[in-house]
């Protein structure tokens, strides 16, 4: 009887910055549920963050360990996970190379997620090459692991669909099934909004809780969350949608039915936003706590933390080097074999 394959899962961040709660919620509980099940690549996205980092490589490189010290401390097992460096890969670059001949400029300057990145970054015509090639760049991490799942937010889809496309041309071009298409997994949070009410959280729009946020910092934050401007008085009915405290609790409390009579409550009326605060301050500094804990201890020995991403990105770069091979050989490219 043959046993069903486990799955394999890429998933990744990149390295501009710790991570902070919208990470968390929108994908890295599920990562380290995942690693039990799946055989899970994690990469650490250094070059596809140099594309709109143009003179500060200095901050995208410095974080490559923060964000390493982040996954660790949530628990991300590197017996379990591989964590990748991906500037240290260069089996990506090459796969990336071939796969860039398999599609157009119109067709990536058509993908939503890059024509909503270009409008956040006002990059307009003047738009960094790389950055507008980097869904294909994403595809060549996809593809080197050969990764069956990919978790993204539902603004990634597109990406996952123009991975798709590159597999089924490429398999087409070399008429053998090389390449693997990918399934994206959704996380049940899809987008976690900043505490000032915008639609995304960002440590570079300074509205962002980190990871290893002290007390003081969780709770200034969870004071100056966004709530409902129209609900003056503690009596008066509250809106639901659109506060920002109640974003928060829907994904970080696990008591739905405690958070549906809040919410009941806050509507009617006679739940004030500071009382409705300090829950969420309580439950945050619950959360955060033991991560910050794990956090400091992995960091005081950043020698070991730097072992684990070169033990993982050296058994990464076995697959992605097996994948390229069979690349390669389907292009007819490997002249001094055989």
């Amino acid at each position: 009887m043959t046993s069903t394959p486990r799955p394999i899962i890429l998933t990744g961040d990149r390295t501009t910055g710790p991570l902070h709660l919208g990470h968390y919620a929108g994908s890295l509980r599920a990562r380290v549920a995942l690693q039990h099940e799946a055989r899970q690549f994690l990469l650490l996205a250094d070059t596809q963050a140099m594309t709109d980092n143009v003179g500060r490589h200095q901050k995208v490189t410095g974080n490559v360990l923060e964000v390493a010290l982040d996954y660790l401390a949530v628990g991300i097992d590197p017996a379990l996970s591989t964590i990748v460096v991906q500037s240290q890969v260069p089996e990506l670059a090459e796969l990336f190379q071939y796969l860039l001949n398999l599609v157009t400029v119109a067709r990536l300057e058509r993908n939503p997620t890059i024509k909503e990145e270009m409008r956040l970054r006002g990059f307009e015509r003047d738009i960094p090459a790389g950055f507008l090639t980097y869904p294909v760049s994403q595809a060549a991490d996809i593809t080197a692991f050969k990764a069956t799942h990919v978790p993204v937010g539902d603004d990634q889809l597109p990406m996952i669909e123009q991975t798709n496309e590159l597999v089924r041309r490429f398999n087409h071009t070399v008429g053998q099934p090389v390449l693997v298409e990918c399934e994206a997994v959704l996380s049940q949070v899809a987008r976690l909004p900043g505490v000032d009410g915008r639609a995304k959280m960002s440590k570079s729009l300074g509205n962002a809780i980190t990871l290893g946020a002290t007390p003081d910092e969780i709770t200034r934050a969870v004071n100056a969350m966004y709530t409902d401007p129209n609900h003056l008085r503690v009596n008066d009915p509250g809106q639901v949608e659109g506060n920002v405290v109640f974003a928060f609790l829907d994904a970080f409390e696990p008591d739905t039915a405690k958070v549906a009579e809040l919410k009941a409550h806050y509507r009617r009326g006679g739940l004030g936003d500071t009382a409705l605060k300090r829950m969420l301050d309580e439950r945050l500094q619950a959360l955060i706590a033991p991560i910050r804990e794990r956090r400091a201890e992995f960091a005081r020995d950043r020698a070991e933390v730097l072992g684990i991403l070169r033990r993982g990105t050296m058994r990464a770069r076995e697959a992605a080097a097996q994948t390229l091979s069979e690349v390669k050989g389907a292009l007819g490219l490997r002249y001094f074999e055989g």
